[in-house]
C-alpha cells in the first residue's frame, strides 16, 4: 500500500455524504464506478496532452492507430476505420478529412471495389505515429508506474473479465 492510502478521496467523501443522506440505498458501487470514472478522465486527459504535442485529437490518434496496425500497405474502408475506432461514419469522414489536409493520409477508390474507398496511411502519417506512439508508450509506463507491479498485475485480469462481461451482449430472458 502506498503512505496517502488512508486518506479519503473525492469519491469517499460524496460515498459518506450518501450515506448520511440516503442511508436505505448501498453506495458501495461508488466506490468502483466513482473512481474509475474518475480515473479514466484523469487518464484522457494524460494521453491527451501527449497526442496534442504531434498535432493530433484523440480521435485522429485512433484512426492513424488503426492504420498502422493493420500493416502494410497500411489501409482500411473508411467503414472498417468507424468499426475498429467505435464512431460513426460521419465523425471517421471529419477525421480523415482533417488528417487529409494534413497529408498523413490519402483516399482513393479501391482496387477491389471502384465503388468503395479505401484510406491509406502515407509515409509522412506513418513517421508522426510512430513517433507519437512511442511517446504514448512511454506516457502508459509513466502513468502506470503510480501502481507496483504486483498492483498492476492483478488489476488487469480483474479488468478484463469486467469488460469481457460488460462487452458480452445481455441475453434476453427466455420466456419458458
Amino acid at each position: 500500500m502506498h503512505e496517502d492510502d488512508e486518506t479519503p478521496d473525492h469519491v469517499a467523501r460524496i460515498q459518506a455524504a450518501w450515506s448520511r443522506e440516503r442511508p436505505d440505498l448501498d453506495v458501495a458501487p461508488q466506490g468502483v464506478i466513482g473512481r474509475l470514472h474518475r480515473i479514466g478522465a484523469l487518464l484522457t486527459e494524460e494521453l491527451a496532452a501527449v497526442y496534442r504535442r504531434y498535432g493530433l485529437s484523440e480521435g485522429e490518434f485512433d484512426v492513424l492507430a488503426a492504420l498502422r496496425r493493420a500493416g502494410p500497405p497500411y489501409e482500411r474502408a473508411p467503414g472498417e476505420l468507424a468499426a475498429y475506432t467505435m464512431v460513426t461514419t460521419g465523425a471517421m469522414t471529419k477525421r480523415v478529412d482533417r488528417l487529409e489536409r494534413g497529408g498523413l493520409v490519402t483516399r482513393r477508390r479501391s482496387a477491389a471495389d471502384g465503388r468503395g474507398r479505401v484510406v491509406a496511411l502515407t509515409e509522412a502519417g506513418r513517421g508522426l505515429f510512430d513517433r507519437a506512439f512511442t511517446a504514448h508508450i512511454a506516457n502508459e509506463h509513466r502513468l502506470l508506474s503510480a501502481l507496483t507491479a504486483e498492483e498492476a498485475a492483478a488489476l488487469e485480469p480483474l479488468l478484463a473479465a469486467w469488460l469481457g462481461r460488460l462487452e458480452t451482449p445481455r441475453r434476453e430472458p427466455r420466456g419458458d
